[in-house]
Formats: C-alpha cells, structure tokens, sequence
C-alpha cells in the first residue's frame, strides 16, 4: 500500500485585483497548492486567525487597510512567512515591508516561474509551518492576538498598545526567554536597546492588569539579566 500523501502546503492570496487573484489561484493549483483569497486586508487577517496558512502573498495597496499596517497588525500573533506583492518598486518601500515583517518582496508585474521558486524557497525554510496559535486560553486568563483582546476571568482586560504589543511578543514565543534588547528593539527601536527602565515600567503595569505576582509570577517570568518569559501553564516559580 502506497504512504498517504502528505497535506498540500495552504496559501492565502490578498490581493485587490480580482484577476491578479484568479492568476495566482491558477497558477498555484497546478503546482499543488491549497489556495485560499482574500480582497481586503481585514478579510485576510480574519481568515488567517480562523483558518491559517502556510504561507501568504500580501499586496500593499489595499482598499481598507495599506499592506504594512497588515504586516504590522499580523506580527503581532503569527510567524507566518509572507510574500509581498506590489507595484512599489523603491527600495525605501521594500526596506520598510521587510522591517514590518514580510520575508521577501517581489515586484509587479512579475514572473511567474520567479514567484514560485519563492514560494518553494519559503515554505521549506525552518519552521515555516509552526505558525504560533492565535490564541490563549487558560480558563482564567484569555489573550486572543487576532483580535486583540485579553480577559481575565471573564473581564476584559485594557491594555495600552505598548503593553499589549509586548504580551503579544512574549506570548509568540511562549516558553521561551525574550531578551531586554530584543523587547526593546521591536517595540521602542534600536536606539533604545540600553533603556531597560522602559521595560520594567511596562512589564509592571501589565503584571497589576493580568494580578501577576512578581514574587511568583504565573504568567510573567523575569529572567535576571536577560529578559521575560511568558509561562503557558502554571508553575512554580524558580
């Protein structure tokens, strides 16, 4: 008895352009890929966090939010690889879909066959398909990234963007220590790298917001001298 195939690679494709979609639908299904579309960025963000993707092909020029703030918005609770698409072809516009995020950057129009070896190249990189959940849920505490809302019990929770953008970041990478530097960088930017004060003043507000006990934290792990980890289950504190 032949092995079962394995899965076809999922690709979300937003974009705009009803033909541009209809192409890449066409041409991603000969060569075996599960295509999926989205015309508006809040379509595209909604279908990932409900039905996730390997891999997506994002245009910047959308009609209800631009292509980065997509980016911005998705790295907030996913690691999926994207391809940017787009007819800004400057290298300041390519520079700064790469800083918010997106893997690689193709401009139209475009090759076909070029496309596609991008494509190949993404998603047999390390970990493209251990895209991170969208959301946790304890029974006590609730943090759904997609739609950026936190409860506690019950009770929603308002957090600043700040202190939201940094649970999102240590819940990314749940189990894991994130350093000072590396928090610092991705939410105050590489001139702060050394204003731990930053940190530790967000790290509070959010620790009396989620009633973590910084003596034995649940949620909210310091690592002295390097950084904070976000604990998935109840531990002791060590």
């Amino acid at each position: 008895m032949s092995e079962p195939s394995a899965p076809a690679a999922r690709i979300l494709v937003v974009d705009d352009e009803p033909q541009i979609r209809k192409f890449l639908e066409i041409s991603l299904r000969s060569q075996g890929y599960a295509v999926a579309e989205a015309a508006t960025g809040r379509e595209g963000l909604e279908r990932l966090a409900t039905g996730g993707a390997d891999l997506l092909i994002l245009d910047l020029g959308l009609p209800d939010l631009d292509g980065i703030d997509v980016l911005v918005e998705l790295r907030q609770w996913s690691t999926v690889p994207v391809i940017v698409l787009s007819v800004r072809a400057s290298e300041s516009e390519k520079v700064g879909a790469l800083d918010s995020g997106a893997n690689d950057y193709v401009t139209k129009p475009f090759g076909i066959q070029e496309l596609m070896a991008r494509v190949r190249g993404l998603l047999r990189s390390p970990g493209a398909a251990e895209d991170s959940p969208p959301v946790f849920d304890d029974g006590s505490l609730r943090i759904d990234l997609a739609r950026r809302a936190v409860t506690l019990v019950g009770e929603p929770v308002r957090l600043t963007r700040k202190e939201f953008s940094l649970l999102a970041l240590l819940v990314r990478h749940a189990g894991r220590v994130v350093t000072q530097q590396q928090l610092l960088r991705e939410l105050w930017g590489p001139e702060h790298v050394e204003d731990a004060h930053y940190l530790r003043v967000v790290v509070g507000k959010l620790r009396q917001k989620l009633g973590d006990d910084a003596a034995a934290p649940r949620y909210l792990r310091t690592e002295p001298g390097v950084g904070y980890r976000f604990v998935a289950e109840a531990a002791s504190p060590g």
